[in-house]
């Protein structure tokens, strides 16, 4: 499988995060610009403690239930699969990520199995994910691509489609030489949130009224815009509560510059391999920036 090329944002269209200042403008929007450079690299050994860091983000609350070096390493195990995003050259750390396991492949190592345990388990709780949990269920698994990504906050949604476009290069080039990345289905990680009351701003401990028959649920909201897209093209798509409940106030800990506090939960995203070319087309015209 031959090495992609390194990519800098400046190959891409990235909506605003190299754009020049304009000094003399003395607009309002120049004082909020910021200018980074984003480049893509394949993964390296060099990525181990920052993939750690961004796995540990993607499972949030159950990341321990899983061996995240282990994660780790069968990520890089694959270099010419997937990519990292970076602002300060190779031998910094990633600021995202994207990579794909073939389930079915890795059934024997310990920590896929154990997350098909934890998969099932997700898959089974809820009737929307039927067709997850059978495929899960079969013996052997069938050949899914877990596609695991994540991104620090704040990081522009950009990046993303120069991330899976690659990706499905890279998969093109290994099936042509006959490895295993012949997919039947991918199945997308991911998380969502809730926004809840935040204990700091209470002004007394009053218990909350009861909620009535037909009082409406709390609003979901992505993580990941791209979600949104791929969710159009799924199998089946759904939230799941975490096995481990956070830590009390730690909504408070993640509500970034809002009044209330924020509850996250899992996600997943099953679509059908042979749809997952034109998700991914989609995503990148969803995500492109406006002219």
């Amino acid at each position: 499988m031959g090495k992609r090329k390194e990519l800098k944002d400046g190959d891409v269209e990235m909506g605003g995060t190299n754009r020049p200042h304009d000094d003399d403008s003395g607009s309002e929007d120049d004082v909020d610009m910021v200018n980074v450079d984003f480049e893509w690299f394949d993964p390296s050994e060099i990525d181990f403690h920052g993939l750690k860091i961004l796995l540990r983000q993607l499972f949030d609350t159950d990341a321990q239930e899983f061996d995240l070096s282990a994660l780790a390493d069968l990520i890089l195990s694959q270099p010419l699969l997937g990519s990292t995003v970076k602002v300060d050259g190779k031998e910094s750390d990633p600021y995202a990520f994207l990579s794909v396991l073939n389930l079915q492949e890795h059934k024997d190592n310990p920590v896929i199995k154990d997350l098909i345990t934890y998969l099932q388990r997700k898959a089974s709780s809820k009737p929307a994910f039927a067709a997850l949990s059978s495929l899960l269920s079969q013996d052997p698994i069938a050949p899914i691509g877990l596609i695991l990504t994540e991104r620090l906050i704040n990081i522009p949604s950009e990046i993303v489609p120069p991330m899976y476009t690659m990706l499905l290069e890279e998969i093109a080039w290994a099936i042509e030489d006959k490895e295993p990345y012949n997919f039947s289905h991918y199945l997308i990680i991911s998380k969502t949130y809730q926004e809840v009351a935040s204990k700091l701003d209470m002004e007394d401990s009053r218990p909350k009224k009861k909620k009535r028959a037909g009082d409406q649920e709390p609003e979901v909201f992505l993580f990941h815009p791209e979600d949104e897209v791929f969710q159009r093209h799924a199998l089946c798509h759904g939230g799941f509560e975490y096995t481990h409940p956070p830590e009390e106030g730690a909504s408070d800990s993640k509500r970034a510059f809002q009044e209330l506090g924020i509850k996250p939960a899992g996600s997943l995203i099953l679509i059908e391999a042979p749809k997952f070319e034109a998700a991914v087309k989609d995503v990148s015209d969803y995500l492109k920036p406006p002219v």
